[in-house]
């Protein structure tokens, strides 16, 4: 029995080195490129506390103000080039008379003065909204961007000439594939070149496949397959193995979980090119969903050598805590984000 233990330790002993040595990041090739951050709804307004159940609205429990840029909106989106964005994830909703506009919401009584389903409003009934109406820090006491965003909901249309050559994620979150035609009818319209400007989209699967069917070399992810992806690599990512599911796919890596993704970084980005797949690191992963990046200090927990994506939800602070060159902030805005930091940092611990 002594000698079959003692084999036994033997085998797991050198099971565990070849592992090791399979999945070794400093074995792998160092990286080529540089980091790219992808700016989420441009330059926005930051949610702050826990989300609202049974209906969440994010702009219902912001933090105090530091800016007066609006999610999804031109000024927003232009900032948010000017801090350093690679690339800017916008949200895609359609229309009562098939137009595309930028809202993320189902509905329009979160952060506009509108009422009811976006889908069910038309577009001039939408360019009547105030699009910084719901906005408030203090539970709905005071409103300090109302007023600002009336006429500031913008086409799909605007955004594309606003930003012809700047690589935009265009978010969809119906599951109609009728939807991937209106948005393939208004990206021709624009003469926008999908796949030389390294545009992407996210979408659920049934609208994702005709939009890989117009563009197929165009990057394209869902939530199922993001989730699929990342999930089998961390099952067997460790044999060495590169899963199927990540085949010119995208893989989510949250900031506090890497320890778990088997040669990270080097091996890991490594495989994840031989098969076409796209890396996005986003914040801490918490309640099941992570976020995106909004503290300075997060960068450096982002190895030194990533070419991939951050996916970033506070543009207005990690462009330019990334890049220095980007930052024009006067001293009384710098004074007043540090605060808001901290406050940030305080309300997580």
């Amino acid at each position: 029995m002594k000698r079959w233990g003692k084999r036994l330790a033997a085998l797991l002993a050198l099971a565990f080195l070849g592992m090791s040595v399979l999945n070794a990041s400093w074995l792998a090739p160092a990286p080529r490129g540089y980091v790219k951050l992808i700016a989420q709804r441009g330059t926005v307004q930051q949610a702050g506390g826990k989300p609202l159940f049974p209906v969440d609205c994010a702009a219902a429990r912001i933090e105090p103000p530091v800016h007066d840029y609006l999610e999804n909106t031109l000024p927003g989106l232009s900032q948010a080039a000017r801090l350093g964005a690679q690339a800017i994830a916008i949200d895609i909703t359609p229309t009562a008379d098939g137009q595309l506009v930028l809202l993320r919401d189902e509905a329009l009584d979160c952060r506009t003065d509108g009422k009811g389903a976006v889908r069910k409003a038309t577009l001039a009934q939408l360019k009547a909204l105030d699009a910084g109406h719901g906005y408030t820090a203090d539970g709905g006491k005071t409103f300090p961007l109302r007023g600002s965003g009336r006429g500031a909901i913008p086409t799909l249309a605007e955004a594309l000439a606003l930003l012809p050559e700047k690589p935009l994620i265009l978010t969809l979150k119906g599951r109609d594939p009728r939807e991937a035609e209106l948005l393939i009818a208004a990206l021709d319209a624009a003469g926008r070149e999908v796949e030389k400007i390294g545009d992407g989209f996210n979408a659920a699967e049934p609208v994702l496949a005709r939009l890989r069917q117009r563009y197929p070399q165009a990057w394209a992810f869902s939530p199922q397959g993001v989730k699929a992806c990342t999930r089998d690599y961390l099952l067997r990512g460790w044999l060495g193995l590169t899963p199927d599911s990540c085949r010119n796919g995208t893989l989510f890596v949250p900031l506090n979980r890497q320890w778990a993704f088997a040669g990270w970084p080097n091996r890991t980005i490594a495989r994840m090119q031989a098969v076409g797949a796209r890396i996005v690191i986003t914040g801490a992963q918490g309640d099941g969903q992570p976020r995106g990046l909004d503290l300075p200090e997060q960068l450096g927990k982002v190895p030194a050598g990533f070419n991939g994506y951050l996916w970033v939800d506070d543009i207005y602070t990690i462009g330019p805590a990334l890049r220095p060159s980007y930052n024009r902030r006067r001293p009384p805005e710098e004074e007043a984000l540090a605060k808001a930091l901290e406050a940030r940092r305080a309300a997580r611990d």
